[in-house]
């Protein structure tokens, strides 16, 4: 018998669009001889299964089944692809607990803490190796003495940005301090922020991302890592979706001693976090003290063809749904 996994995608904020995305590639990329994959989209008006025939059957919210063709399905496992609410932030991985379906993400408890940035780099504050930049976090309340506040604790040039949400949305770099109000206001409005806003010291270097996952065998796999260089004045929403403004080198230009550090601060940061599945994790790497600063960790990665994950995947020699399958066999055997 196949496995019947319900490849999960759609969302409820902006990111919806990169979610459908990821999903198609996941999907494309599966094999479907070995899993039976049910494409679940996930809206805020309605949670479906779209047929060939584009005909649509509403999912059972009451225990996750799907009625079709006289017959209620039900799912082996969930592959969750939904970037942001509510895939990313763990009400999706609760709603699957408490129905005792597995998923292949880290667990509710590991994913609504990593959406709130201030509160991860609490956690990995004491990691070997691993150095966090000076920051402070602004809660809704302080909204009206936030610059003073800032201004009071960091030094220019700072990173202005939402304590939740992703791809970069309501983010500022701030040069001046007559620019710093404005950019708190925007990462105050912007969606899905949780009405925090975290502000960082700048860290002069250079961007990577890197990707780690525990596999069907149980052991941690630390992925070659990207760098980013963006004619940006830094890696925003633009940098990341519009073609021709960032180039991504895989794997990264990193000395034999660089890569085995930053591969142990992953595998620390992964454990500390309690992380499952894949996850991806964004660092500078300073100019003049060639230390790993932490930026933040992203537990639902991007999935389409040319996103960082596929691109290490690749550059590891695996093929993607041969990693896809990995994350599958070893989520089916945490049930």
């Amino acid at each position: 018998m196949k496995a019947k996994i319900a490849l999960i995608t759609g969302g409820y904020t902006g990111e919806a669009e990169v979610s459908f995305k990821s999903s198609a590639f996941v999907n494309s990329q599966l094999d479907h001889n070995k899993y039976e994959v049910y494409l679940i989209t996930v809206t805020k008006g309605a949670w479906y299964y779209e047929d060939q025939n584009g005909t649509r059957h509403p999912i059972s919210k009451a225990d996750f089944t799907l009625p079709l063709d006289g017959k209620t399905l039900t799912f082996d496992l969930a592959f969750i692809m939904v970037h942001g609410v509510p895939g990313e932030d763990g009400r999706l991985q609760s709603y699957f607990d408490l129905l005792n379906i597995p998923y292949t993400s880290c667990d509710a408890l590991t994913s609504a803490l990593t959406m709130n940035k201030g509160y991860t780099k609490a956690v990995l504050a004491d990691i070997p190796e691993l150095y966090l930049a000076k920051s402070v976090l602004l809660f809704e309340a302080q909204r009206s003495d936030a610059a003073n506040i800032v201004e009071s604790n960091l030094s220019l040039p700072y990173f202005v940005k939402p304590n939740a949400g992703g791809s970069s949305i309501g983010m500022t770099k701030v040069k001046e301090s007559i620019q710093l109000q404005e950019a708190i206001d925007k990462a105050f409005d912007a969606e899905n922020t949780g009405k925090q806003v975290i502000v960082e010291e700048f860290v002069t270097g250079r961007e990577f991302s890197e990707g780690i996952f525990r596999n069907a065998g149980g052991e941690l796999v630390v992925l070659p890592a990207t760098e980013v260089r963006t004619t940006r004045e830094f890696f925003d929403f633009e940098a990341k979706y519009v073609p021709g403004l960032t180039e991504e080198i895989t794997p990264a230009d990193l000395t034999i001693e660089q890569q085995e550090r930053a591969a142990r601060i992953l595998r620390e940061i992964y454990i500390r976090l309690n992380c499952k599945g894949m996850v991806r994790v964004d660092f500078f790497l300073e100019n003049d003290t060639d230390k790993f600063y932490f930026i933040e960790i992203n537990t639902i990665p991007g999935q389409t063809a040319q996103s960082f994950i596929p691109q290490q995947v690749r550059a590891f020699g695996m093929k993607e749904g041969e990693f896809y399958g990995e994350l599958i066999e070893s989520a089916l055997q945490s049930k």
